[in-house]
């Protein structure tokens, strides 16, 4: 089954944020978004507001809820006090766990569960009891998708940074095993399996054909990248085919 596209709207937000103005749209570019078929959006607030700011986070889930009820609305941070305060405010779909700090550009590492076991399994028992999916940001590493399971979590996002970033065959080859066996191991475990980070229109299609379970990538650099190309309409498209769905006009 073709996996889902969650459009992360961080690059638009970033982008608005150069200017005090009010454009370009993150509300309104995440709805061409929905339009040309993505299965729903995603955004990362951070502390620093420096992308997608708190005051979009309802905005954006009204959307969802008035003009596209049956998609989904990511959300994703570091679960700190202010973090679950919003999520548990807004209620999306899903929450997406992830150990970054305000001093990262970009998540760039999954979870030591091993190390914050108890207190990750407190936070996934909290989040799911309010009716949200939960998602634990992992690393490419089989054997922490079992640690995943036994803290609660409903879904991993397997981190593909390593793989999007290698520009070389070889590596990139060997980087993808590394996924392929961390999304079968989350698979065995009775995990959903989602994935994000430098997944590009070149990349993508190897990866989702090699996961026939993977439920859900979450896309936004390079697909704003090329949306500056096709647009975003186009650019929502191409990676909708690249997850293996039919495109339609």
């Amino acid at each position: 089954m073709p996996c889902h596209l969650s459009v992360n709207l961080n690059a638009i937000a970033m982008l608005r944020n150069r200017r005090n103005l009010p454009w370009p749209s993150v509300v309104g570019m995440g709805r061409t978004a929905l339009q040309a078929g993505a299965h729903g959006l995603t955004v990362h607030p951070r502390p620093d507001e420096r992308h997608i700011r708190r005051t979009d986070v309802p905005e954006i889930a009204a959307l969802i809820a008035t003009e596209f009820p049956d998609r989904e609305f990511n959300i994703e941070g570091n679960p700190d006090a202010r973090f679950v305060e919003l999520v548990e405010a807004v209620r999306p779909a899903q929450v997406t766990l992830v150990p970054d700090d305000i001093r990262q550009s970009t998540s760039d590492h999954g979870w030591n569960i091993d190390a914050h076991q108890v207190f990750l399994k407190a936070i996934v028992g909290r989040l799911k009891d309010a009716g949200m999916r939960v998602s634990l940001f992992i690393d490419a590493v089989p054997d922490v998708a079992h640690l995943a399971a036994e803290v609660g979590a409903d879904r991993v996002e397997i981190y593909t940074g390593p793989y999007g970033d290698a520009l070389d065959p070889g590596d990139a080859e060997l980087e993808l095993e590394k996924v392929i066996m961390t999304g079968n191991a989350a698979r065995d475990a009775g995990l959903g399996l989602n994935a994000g980070h430098d997944l590009t229109l070149s990349n993508l299609p190897p990866l989702a054909a090699a996961l026939p379970h993977l439920a859900e990538v979450s896309i936004g650099h390079a697909l704003v990248a090329d949306a500056l190309i096709y647009g975003m309409a186009d650019a929502v498209r191409r990676y909708r085919a690249a997850c293996g769905n039919p495109v339609r006009a």
